[in-house]
């Protein structure tokens, strides 16, 4: 009778050391689903082994498999709920731009672990997104005072203090991002934000800039065409509008642009084959009227100017 008790016993002592040797084994593999597949033995061994759990939905998440990996951080946090749960589904709802929902989560994690710095990144994405802003900048703030050289958060705070129209503080962060990591992203990145505020030629130099350290850097020619032509440089922005559409024909911004700056240049043929172009481009079933052009950058920028020249261009 004792050896059958023992022999009982020895069963799921047996079927759990081999739950755990399917999940050391899926944490070796690179390849998010062989993982699955191995952890899948795991969980048909024990289908509350938290570790094969927590890994599973790891290598989902890695397959942009959000809802289904959303099920597996769910059922940790059911039977042991725990910080790390928390924020991995907070992720993969982040991913699914389920603002508020991953808020929730996020906040959850950070109660359970306050030292878990990353999920103060992302509880600030996510109010950034939530238009949080005041909330997100203390966020930011707070991942800044511990890794004061992290670039992300300093341009992600700059982006936010730029939507509560502190340029100030903005730019100050920008110019943070550029001294920590003097990149073709950093002087585009504010490049963009003083085109923002209409500062074209501080705007200029630093587009410049982006595509001398990365000429690789197709938006930046877009955005130099775009300034270039503001300020009136209707030649040199049409040089830097052409690579923008040799490396992105379907720009419709790019297009416009160089119908803008061919027109400005008398160049009306070349003008109307490039307006033609943005339109046909712009273009959703049977509209055709000026209404497609609002989704341009140029709109955005002056509504005048777009409408003007739309005008102008619909005659040629």
């Amino acid at each position: 009778m004792k050896k059958l008790l023992f022999t009982l016993l020895l069963i799921p002592l047996l079927s759990s050391g081999q739950a755990n040797k399917y999940v050391r084994q899926a944490i070796r593999l690179s390849n998010p689903e062989e993982q699955i597949k191995m952890l899948d033995q795991a969980l048909s061994i024990d289908n509350k082994h938290l570790d094969a759990l927590f890994y599973r939905g790891i290598a989902k998440y890695n397959l942009e498999d959000y809802n289904s990996a959303i099920l597996d951080f769910t059922k940790i946090i059911f039977y042991k709920p725990d910080a790390d749960s928390y924020y991995n589904r907070g992720n993969c709802k982040l991913n699914l731009l389920d603002y508020e929902s991953a808020l929730i989560d996020y906040e959850k994690a950070i109660e359970l672990d306050p030292d878990l710095i990353g999920a103060y990144y992302n509880l600030a994405y996510t109010k950034y997104n939530l238009k949080d802003y005041e909330s997100a900048i203390k966020d930011f703030t707070k991942v800044i005072r511990v890794f004061p050289n992290d670039v992300k958060s300093y341009n992600q705070r700059a982006l936010t203090y730029m939507q509560l129209k502190n340029y100030k503080q903005a730019f100050r962060d920008y110019a943070a991002c550029i001294m920590l990591k003097p990149d073709s992203d950093s002087y585009y990145n504010r490049g963009l934000a003083l085109l923002d505020v209409n500062y074209y030629k501080q705007a200029l130099s630093d587009f410049k800039q982006a595509i001398k350290l990365d000429n690789s850097n197709t938006p930046a020619y877009f955005y130099l065409g775009a300034n270039q032509l503001l300020l009136g440089k209707f030649s040199e922005s049409i040089t830097s509008l052409t690579t923008a559409i040799n490396r992105d024909d379907l720009d419709y911004d790019a297009h416009f642009g160089l119908a803008i700056g061919y027109y400005n240049l008398d160049d009306f043929k070349k003008a109307k084959i490039h307006f033609k172009r943005a339109r046909n481009i712009l273009i959703t079933g049977a509209n055709k009227n000026f209404s497609i052009f609002k989704a341009t950058f140029w709109y955005e920028e002056n509504k005048q100017l777009t409408q003007e020249m739309y005008s102008k261009l619909s005659k040629l």
